[in-house]
This record gives C-alpha cells, structure tokens and sequence, in this order.
C-alpha cells in the first residue's frame, strides 16, 4: 500500500500562509475540525508542530468568542 505524503497547507506555493491562520479566519479553521467539533491531528492533517499549535490556538480563541461552536447539534 502505498500511501500519499502529506503536505503542509500553510508552507505550499501560492497557498495560505503562517499570517492567515487567525481567529477570524473561519472557514480556514472549519477545514482542521471534525463534524463532532473536535480539533484534526497533526498525523492526519499533515501540519508541522508550529503550524498545528497555530491553528490549536486559532480554534480555540474563536470558540472563546462564539465564532465557532464546541460541540455540534448532532452530538447533544
């Protein structure tokens, strides 16, 4: 089995950057987070340590201020 390397979004060409992953930016963040509203590992994302602290942080200062929900309705 062969399997597809994976490649972090943020370093890729003419793709997003390190300064467009912010709080505000939901619909980055939407893509490193389940429908059961839990944060995608590093593993299968396929971030860098740096990158995946970023965006941990980036999650969870945007579901302080309501701007993306902890849980989904399907899982109350």
């Amino acid at each position: 089995m062969i399997r597809k390397k994976k490649v972090n979004r943020f370093y890729e060409k003419d793709g997003p950057s390190i300064a467009e992953i912010h709080y505000k930016n939901i619909e980055l963040l939407s893509r490193f987070v389940t429908e059961q509203g839990k944060i995608i590992p590093r593993r299968t994302s396929g971030n860098d340590a740096k990158c995946q602290r970023l965006v941990k942080r980036a999650i969870k200062q945007a579901r302080h201020l309501a701007l993306m929900p902890y849980v989904t309705e399907s899982t109350k």
